[in-house]
């Protein structure tokens, strides 16, 4: 923020700087920012485009947010704290590792839509983005960190299906769990390109066909590790 200047008249209030305006919401600010980092990714967002999306001059961007690199950063904790739930929330409660990745696919088909309302881009922006080949490493690094934690929920939950006898002990978890964030991205990439929730559930109801048939193959070790596993 820009000090007032000096020599002002005692009988003039101070001019307000370019920037932040009376009544700054800093989480409204941030939902923009947010918006638009996912619809155009970090490198096309200019610091142009996010004040006049934010509302606010760049000055107060700096001030409140540090740099345009930090504000990436902030938006992706952002998406995850007011999104997170609405893919997971289901498949954390799920009784079974199979209604799990049910609930997780076809929870993805409404979310990546945007069917649940609201004005959101379409698509994950963990999944779409792309900070880690055209922007600082250490972005790259949280955008992976993120895509991680999704699939070390899915083996975790699918280790426990193992431990509980749900599927059997050939089966390579791994595997499976690679599988389904495997459709879930590809579901993403395609909501960005105009598929509707109906087109995507389809696609959820086919690879719940495939995982029936992966985990019946378990019983002869045809989902086993190989050496060429990522």
């Amino acid at each position: 923020m820009q000090n007032s200047a000096p020599g002002r008249s005692p009988d003039r209030p101070p001019a307000r700087g370019r920037g932040r305006p009376r009544g700054f919401d800093r989480e409204a600010a941030l939902g923009q920012a947010m918006r638009l980092f996912w619809r155009k990714g970090f490198t096309a967002t200019s610091i142009s485009d996010l004040t006049q999306a934010m509302g606010i001059g760049s000055p107060s961007l700096y001030a409140a947010f540090g740099s345009k690199e930090a504000l990436y950063a902030e938006a992706l904790r952002h998406y995850g704290e007011r999104y997170e739930a609405s893919v997971w929330a289901n498949f954390a409660a799920a009784d079974t590792a199979r209604a799990a990745v049910e609930a997780l696919l076809m929870d993805s088909a409404a979310a990546l839509t945007g069917s649940s309302g609201g004005e959101e881009p379409r698509g994950c922006m963990v999944t779409l983005s792309a900070a880690g080949s055209e922007g600082p490493a250490e972005l790259g690094a949280l955008v992976c960190a993120a895509r991680a934690r999704g699939f070390d929920r899915v083996v975790a939950r699918l280790e426990r299906a193992a431990a509980e006898g749900e599927i059997g002990p050939a089966a390579d978890v791994a595997c499976l769990a690679r599988f389904v964030m495997t459709v879930q991205g590809g579901m993403s990439l395609q909501a960005r390109d105009g598929a509707n929730r109906t087109e995507l559930e389809a696609v959820a109801r086919q690879a719940m066909r495939g995982w029936d048939a992966g985990v019946a193959a378990a019983g002869t070790g045809a989902c086993r590790a190989g050496p060429h596993q990522g």
